[in-house]
């Protein structure tokens, strides 16, 4: 049969129609339900296959009252590495409950984020897993209300009380930080995300604990923040460089940040001290030095709450706290 882009799915009278059965018999057949004669079974399922016909499973389903096997994630940024391991770790744990993710990213917007969650939630998904880009989680009290499972990953929601999965950030910035001053480091940059995050404002917060804690005054004109990708970052860690005295050491608050400040660094005689949170791809190779941690653990814990969530588990918000660990490398532990 040519393909029309404009052609209409076929139906499951035009099944029955073809295989000259009742609407019922097909129905049966291709369902494998029981009384349907094994000769007729086949010619139902060749009709289906002349005609190219699939069975809608989440509408059968939803009808008979079972749950859908569908689980949302919305995440901020599908371009970033660190959220494509998440979905992995999020999408193995639910596959092995017989359950299928759905996932969609919000781009940091937080009006399309919404957007978004509406559209699952109108596709009936049976839960959701959300990295938020948002302030306001008002619009989701009615859904969990009525039992919907939703868990917060990496950011933890400011408004409402859920379950949740995030790093230690201030513990991981910390060790950033005492790392570097434990090579005598004192001027010390920091390029960060987006200033609005929870992630970002946890990061930031531990680095000016950190240092004013050592007795470092002046930390504040070292900062950058709202660089949301590598070339963002790139320029501002050349503008930080600028500064002078100039900062004898980096820390970047994300993977993406950190591939920028190295494009940034790349052609320097002279580089200063380099310390990302996240480890990626090849950092190992370049000699960075990370705060690292699980993604995929992440979006595990996530998969199993939900699960718990969905088999009847009633009790109070959890919130997961994921260890991070301080990787040392060469930008930080050999003479640049």
């Amino acid at each position: 049969m040519p393909h029309r882009p404009d052609a209409s799915r076929p139906t499951l009278r035009q099944v029955a129609a073809l295989s000259g059965v009742s609407l019922k018999t097909a129905s049966r057949a291709l369902n494998g339900e029981p009384y349907v004669s094994a000769p007729t079974a086949d010619r139902v399922r060749a009709a289906a296959e002349q005609l190219g016909f699939r069975r809608n499973a989440i509408a059968r389903d939803l009808r008979a009252g079972a749950r859908s096997p569908l689980v949302g994630l919305i995440i901020s940024d599908l371009g970033n590495p660190f959220f494509s391991r998440v979905a992995r770790g999020a999408e193995r744990r639910l596959r092995a409950a017989g359950l299928q993710l759905v996932s969609a990213s919000s781009e940091e917007d937080p009006e399309l984020e919404q957007a978004l969650i509406g559209e699952m939630l109108e596709r009936r998904v049976s839960a959701l897993l959300v990295v938020t880009s948002s302030d306001d989680h008002r619009f989701l009290d009615a859904e969990r209300r009525h039992g919907l499972p939703v868990v917060f990953l990496d950011r933890e929601p400011a408004d409402i009380v859920a379950d949740c999965v995030v790093l230690d950030n201030r513990g991981g910035m910390r060790h950033a930080v005492e790392h570097l001053l434990e090579r005598g480091h004192r001027r010390i940059a920091l390029v960060g995300d987006l200033g609005r995050l929870a992630t970002q404002r946890e990061r930031a917060a531990a680095f000016e604990l950190a240092l004013t804690a050592a007795g470092v005054d002046d930390w504040s004109r070292y900062v950058r923040t709202d660089c949301h990708d590598a070339a963002t970052a790139e320029r501002a860690v050349r503008a930080v460089l600028d500064e002078r005295p100039a900062p004898t050491a980096l820390i970047a608050t994300n993977n993406l940040i950190t591939i920028g400040a190295l494009r940034a660094l790349r052609d320097l005689p002279e580089r200063p001290a380099l310390v990302g949170f996240d480890d990626f791809d090849l950092a190992d190779v370049v000699g960075v030095t990370v705060v690292a941690h699980d993604p995929e653990r992440m979006g595990e814990v996530g998969a199993e709450q939900i699960l718990a969530r969905l088999g009847g588990a009633d009790g109070p918000s959890h919130r997961v706290l994921l260890p991070t660990e301080l990787v040392p490398r060469a930008s930080t532990t050999l003479d640049t």
